[in-house]
């Protein structure tokens, strides 16, 4: 009788030792990459979120792409609720902008400097204020010829140059993608291409795009 009860201790015991060891086991960190269609397709197979899954330790880090294309510096306001906050992300990275400067074009529904910034800034506050670090990314390209001649440079080196500004006023670290683009295609763009290099229509990532947006990336979440 007393073997019984001391096995029934034993079982018990180790049941609760169990139990003890998953609750003390650390949740991973969750990444919330939020964006545009370039942070859609990042949740591609071959996509730049996808490949920085295969970089770090599924049981530190859980990646999610938070990408809608078309989508500008206000939807992403809009939407930060539901997509980002109710998630409670440790980090957050913000990359935005090729929208709100390319749709300026053709459409004309682009969205002014001054609004932009006041956005991006209202996103910062929200996300930190549940307690989320967050990640500025410059937009990067629109266009890959070099020596800013592509036709709207001028403007998205203005918008780049408002989010570095913000990173600075904020204390934020920056991943800026717009000077990683900029330098790559004068190393690497030889013939001069709108196209092809880290793109495949100017704007969206080719599969070097996406591993070079993935290594500019990793060090921040590491």
């Amino acid at each position: 009788m007393m073997n019984k009860y001391i096995k029934s201790g034993t079982l018990i015991a180790a049941i609760a030792v169990l139990f003890l060891s998953i609750a003390m086991k650390p949740k991973p960190k969750k990444v919330i990459f939020f964006g545009d269609s370039i942070t859609q397709q990042g949740m591609k197979a071959n996509g730049y979120i996808s490949l920085l899954k295969k970089q770090v330790d599924s049981t530190k880090f859980e990646l999610i792409g938070a990408g809608i294309g078309g989508n500008k510096v206000y939807d992403l306001y809009l939407r930060m609720e539901d997509d980002v906050l109710n998630k409670k992300p440790d980090l957050v990275f913000i990359y935005v902008g090729i929208n709100d400067v390319w749709h300026k074009l053709g459409a004309k529904t682009g969205t002014d400097y001054d609004k932009y910034l006041k956005f991006y800034q209202a996103l910062i506050n929200k996300i930190q204020a549940k307690g989320s670090k967050v990640v500025l990314c410059t937009p990067s390209v629109i266009g890959e010829k070099k020596n800013g001649t592509n036709e709207i440079d001028g403007d998205l080196d203005k918008y780049a140059a408002g989010i570095r500004d913000l990173a600075t006023k904020n204390n934020l670290p920056l991943c800026d993608l717009r000077k990683a683009f900029i330098d790559y295609e004068a190393a690497n763009n030889t013939e001069d291409k709108d196209r092809g290099i880290l793109t495949t229509d100017k704007v969206h990532l080719n599969e070097a795009g996406n591993k070079f947006v993935a290594e500019q990336m990793l060090p921040f979440i590491k």
